[in-house]
């Protein structure tokens, strides 16, 4: 096919080094990012867009992506997908996937799961929302740029299915690293613990997968020093997004709320901006329970 890639940065450069490695033809445009080795620069993103099959966007937030969407739709020839691979607000999501239905093409908001280690390996997991059509239109170049792509539904499917696992998975890593503080002031081996939990009741990916604590489990970020996988700062992006759409359909959600906050203090107040989210644990260690220092 021949792609546009819109936004190549961490995430979108080994995206579409792994779609030029696969034998497409790629044009790319960044503001800042350079372009890597085998994708065509195009000076605009409109250029960037004009006479291809399908272009994929992975943009930082919902307003950039409307903001793009406004400049690329009118580019685009009808019949050509529109893929966002961002993680934004439900509601950009159907805003441009509206605009672009109207234009005669066919979107799909397909968020990733994964990091940039999966969109380096080709192993990310896509969560899509739009029409058949669109799905089809996309899924080879998922089965390129990643190891499993779901169908979750019409347009926006695919970022609430993003925000409500990555809802999970602040819970989770927050109450792991309590529990890690909490096993460390009770004199318990960090081992013994992590041998309990990942084969009873209380294991988690954020446990088994990407365990908080250094030199347990499988490697981690942990083991080097916290240096993001995943960022504390996509973390707290993510969770905002959570409550935003919570708001929106009046769903309760106190846990959501609480990572929402502890994340917000953690990157804005304290010293997380920059680490990997599951340095909760270091930050839980030094920490008493009615002082809050």
């Amino acid at each position: 096919m021949k792609i546009g890639f819109i936004g190549l940065g961490n995430m979108g450069s080994p995206m579409a080094t792994n779609l030029v490695a696969a034998g497409h033809q790629v044009r790319g445009f960044d503001l800042t990012a350079p372009c890597p080795d085998g994708v065509v620069k195009s000076a605009s993103a409109a250029e960037c867009a004009t006479g291809q099959d399908v272009v994929i966007t992975m943009l930082p937030n919902g307003a950039i992506l409307r903001t793009v969407a406004a400049e690329i739709i009118p580019a685009m020839a009808k019949g050509a997908g529109f893929v966002d691979c961002s993680t934004v607000d439900v509601e950009s999501a159907r805003t441009v996937a509206e605009d672009a239905v109207l234009a005669g093409l066919l979107p799909v908001d397909a968020p990733v799961s994964g990091g940039v280690g999966g969109a380096s390996a080709g192993t990310l997991t896509f969560m899509a929302g739009g029409s058949d059509a669109a799905f089809a239109k996309a899924a080879p170049l998922f089965d390129v740029m990643g190891q499993k792509a779901v169908h979750c539904g019409g347009s926006g499917a695919g970022q609430s299915a993003k925000i409500c696992n990555n809802m999970i998975l602040g819970v989770t890593m927050i109450a792991t690293c309590e529990a890690f503080a909490l096993a460390d002031k009770l004199g318990l081996d960090r081992q013994k613990m992590f041998d309990v939990v990942s084969t009873s009741s209380g294991y988690s990916w954020s446990m088994n997968a990407y365990c908080p604590a250094p030199g347990i489990g499988p490697k981690s970020p942990s083991d080097n020093g916290y240096k993001p996988g995943f960022a504390a700062d996509l973390m707290l992006k993510d969770l905002r997004l959570s409550q935003m759409a919570a708001e929106a359909v009046d769903a309760d959600t106190p846990m959501g709320a609480a990572a929402a906050e502890l994340y917000r203090r953690f990157v804005e107040e304290e010293d997380g901006k920059g680490m990997d989210f599951s340095a909760m644990l270091p930050r839980f260690e030094k920490r008493h329970r009615n002082t809050g220092n």
